[in-house]
């Protein structure tokens, strides 16, 4: 049944962290004019009682990992720490001229790249210097994404010591033939080291993110790895599968052949047997492909309703204006998008003009507004409803159409008011929410532009 719901189900699909996702974004009426006035409004609204986040983007790494789709600039040379870290201070401070009271900041988050690249007394820099010009909220909450090959002690104490109190490892799996392929060798040891190192200093979070779906992967290397990480028990898990999109990364994904990759059929049952191992030791399923302990802090917002999704991922909590900073970053108002420029040549050069860095956006109207509520509604809760007017568009019927063989399938439910995705559905969320994606109903890509939903 389930390999017939794959084969079935399984087609190229928006893994929905924005909504309108950003191949419909409409550049041609976005302006970095519009940007701003979107992101000063709601921070007027949002600031004294939410804050905001910050996610800030370092881009280097010493080595290319083939399965990474990531903004990277691939250099042993770290001399590019220094310029990089001011060019990221100088663009905060062009976000701060727009603000007319200090920041409250809630959330922020390191992201790359390889963060643990830069040194410790250059990330204690950086942090430090946004710092200064803000403050907390009172259950703030930072994290950052670290290497186990390279994350010191030296690297966890400096970003404890300003805050942060949560790390996610990149572990992806442990099977050297798997590792080899991607181009990211890393034993079972150092992911300890390094995991066991967080704890030690006192980090309330420590995350592994693992991937299915890689080349050469097989069932037994996926249950390996699950074994592994249940024998250090992260708080949190991030299990997601291989998005394998080389038309739009380029040679960063072309380190093996596509028929090295696992089959649709068997990619799910890698997933389902992960899944299934998860539980048996305590973890709870997270919105899409995230998993936590009841002790942490992502469990106990989908329990009280507050799961958000954003550019970041699943976060335990939302506030309304995220602010990206450094290459390749998007920063969301709810009312609008708008991406900085890829290359650090131009990030730099738009920098000295003493401007934003962004080249592109979207700002959402009123219909972009009703979708977007309904697919974090389904991604982060599994359900969504319209019993209220405002939540009403006018394509709803046939987006319900749509969902009848679904709902036939036994993947949901649909009432009068509401749909609730099943148990049996979860997996396939991607395909539910494209239902409502009306700007992907109205225009369907004529090249492949999204991974598989499976």
């Amino acid at each position: 049944m389930l390999s017939n719901l794959v084969n079935k189900y399984n087609i190229a699909g928006p893994r929905y962290t924005s909504y309108p996702t950003v191949p419909y974004w409409n550049n041609e009426t976005f302006s970095l004019e519009k940007w701003k006035s979107s992101l000063t409004t709601s921070f007027k609204e949002s600031n004294s009682n939410e804050g905001i986040s910050l996610y800030i983007h370092l881009p280097f790494c010493e080595s290319l990992c083939t399965f990474c789709g990531c903004n990277k600039r691939i250099t042993k040379q770290h001399s590019v720490e220094s310029p990089y870290i001011k060019a990221v201070l100088k663009e905060w401070h062009l976000y701060l001229e727009l603000f007319d009271e200090k920041p409250i900041i809630k959330e922020m988050h390191l992201g790359g790249g390889t963060p643990t690249f830069f040194s410790p007394d250059n990330l204690k820099l950086l942090i430090n210097g946004i710092l200064k010009d803000a403050e907390l909220a009172e259950n703030y909450e930072f994290s950052f994404e670290g290497h186990p090959n390279n994350t010191t002690r030296a690297h966890l104490q400096a970003l404890y010591d300003v805050g942060f109190r949560r790390v996610s490892y990149g572990v992806q799996d442990y099977n050297e033939t798997v590792q080899k392929a991607i181009h990211r060798i890393q034993p079972f040891e150092n992911v300890k080291r390094a995991t066991d190192l967080a704890r030690e200093i006192g980090y309330t979070s420590v995350g592994h993110d693992i991937i299915f779906g890689l080349p050469f992967q097989t069932l037994e290397h996926v249950k390996e790895t699950i074994l592994k990480t249940k024998a250090l028990l992260p708080d949190r898990l991030a299990f997601y599968s291989y998005a394998h999109v080389p038309w739009i990364k380029g040679n960063g994904q072309r380190g093996f052949k596509d028929t090295d990759l696992p089959a649709p059929e068997l990619k799910r049952a890698q997933y389902e047997m992960g899944k299934e191992l998860l539980a048996e030791v305590g973890y709870h399923l997270i919105g899409m492909d995230h998993f936590a302990l009841t002790t942490d802090s992502l469990y106990t917002s989908m329990q009280n309703g507050s799961l958000h999704r954003n550019f970041m991922g699943y976060t335990a909590s939302k506030t309304q204006a995220m602010v990206g900073l450094g290459v390749s970053s998007i920063s969301d108002s709810w009312y609008g998008f708008a991406q900085n420029v890829k290359r650090i040549e131009d990030y730099y050069e738009l920098l000295k003009e003493n401007k934003i860095p962004v080249y592109r956006g979207h700002i959402l109207n009123e219909e972009d507004l009703i979708i977007r509520k309904h697919i974090l509604n389904l991604m982060c809760q599994f359900k969504t409803e319209w019993t209220q007017a405002d939540l009403y568009f006018k394509e709803l019927p046939e987006a319900l159409l749509q969902l009848k063989e679904m709902e036939a399938d036994g993947l949901l439910i649909i009432n009068p008011n509401n749909i609730e995705v099943t148990k049996e559905g979860q997996p396939f969320v991607r395909n539910i929410c494209m239902a409502f994606d009306v700007l992907l109903q109205r225009k369907q890509p004529d090249v492949q532009l999204f991974s598989m939903t499976v």
